[in-house]
């Protein structure tokens, strides 16, 4: 059974940084990659983050570029996501998972899911 756990969660003011990670674990995890996504009240769950264990490729939606990265620890099979610039748009549910195929902006594509994470920016 694959799990992933995540932490770092929290409340911050706008222009803050926070740091999520997520700790996959399982005696045969393996994955194409993994993400992030974030789903705000009343809204549906969007696409925040992707990278690539083999080559650590990264892809990030419109509304973070140059504000959030998403880095990947092999050994320790754990995915970052680094949050800078946080702005009150930021404030969601924010979920980790485990690529296992297809289209990395598609929650379709994963697997597996962590718990999700509330995080909260205030002005």
């Amino acid at each position: 059974q694959v799990q992933l756990v995540e932490s770092g969660g929290g409340l911050v003011q706008a222009g803050g940084s926070l740091r999520l990670s997520c700790a996959a674990s399982g005696r045969t995890f393996r994955s194409d990659g993994m993400g992030w996504f974030r789903q705000a009240p009343g809204k549906e769950r969007e696409f925040v983050a992707a990278i690539s264990w083999s080559g650590g490729s990264t892809y990030y939606a419109d509304s973070v570029k140059g504000r959030f990265t998403i880095s990947r620890d092999g050994a320790k099979n754990t995915v970052y996501l680094q949050m800078n610039s946080l702005k009150p748009e930021d404030t969601a549910v924010y979920y980790c998972a485990a690529q296992l195929g297809g289209d990395y902006l598609r929650p379709g594509s994963y697997g597996y899911w962590g718990q999700g994470t509330q995080v909260t920016v205030s002005s």
